[in-house]
């Protein structure tokens, strides 16, 4: 198994490596694990994918896990992984730990998690844990650092999220009002303000359905 030919297979079901590491007895990986590779939408093109998916036709609960299940798992067993949700806890996978560990995701100036290629848009969809140490290309750097505006920092509307931190209860409030339910259209203003998360490829649509699920009982 190379990662080039991993990519080729998670690219046929409409998922990226989003970065990929070899474990350390810290990192909480499972025992043996000689590369966790970590898996996120391909963009574009993942939500035409996933909405023609049987998992969000048959408008049963949570399609999306149930949908990032099935084609974890067939990949897990087609390539002899083990398969990793960031979702069916408690306990819960440490993916946040492991993006970090990865060298392709960061945390932003508002602490958010940045990833290399999808800036704020980041999203594990699942991991693959392999026994086998795969050869691993060099860890970019952090796009951050050469981000001279910085536009994460000004960009939230209600000042929920800032360089100071997240305060949630006040982000909800702010979507319930008029002023902020065409956030709950268009997404987080700060994911989107990121240079990455706009060269990203994601719809419109699919952040509407996350900030839905963040929001529940909205309406996007």
């Amino acid at each position: 198994m190379t990662l080039d030919g991993l990519q080729a297979q998670c690219s046929a079901v409409n998922l990226d490596i989003l970065g990929a590491f070899h474990p350390e007895l810290e990192d909480l990986a499972p025992e043996r694990c000689g590369t966790l590779v970590l898996l996120g939408p391909k963009e574009p093109g993942f939500w035409n994918a996933f909405t023609n998916s049987p998992e969000w036709q048959d408008k049963s609960p949570d399609p999306m896990d149930r949908w990032s299940t099935r084609i974890v798992t067939t990949l897990a067993k087609q390539t002899g992984a083990t398969a990793l949700f960031p979702f069916g806890g408690p306990p819960y996978q440490p993916f946040f730990r492991w993006a970090l560990a990865s060298g392709h995701a960061w945390q932003s100036p508002v602490s958010l998690l940045v990833h290399a290629q999808a800036g704020l848009m980041v999203s594990y969809r699942g991991a693959l844990a392999f026994r086998e140490r795969l050869e691993l290309p060099p860890a970019p750097s952090k796009p951050c650092d050469t981000c001279t505006d910085q536009p994460c920092l000004t960009a939230c509307p209600s000042h929920a999220l800032t360089g100071a931190g997240y305060d949630v209860p006040k982000c909800h409030a702010f979507l319930d009002t008029d002023a902020g339910r065409e956030h709950l259209t268009n997404g987080c203003n700060v994911r989107r303000a990121c240079p990455l998360s706009q060269s990203y490829g994601r719809v419109e649509e699919q952040s509407a359905y996350h900030m839905s699920i963040f929001h529940k009982g909205a309406t996007a």
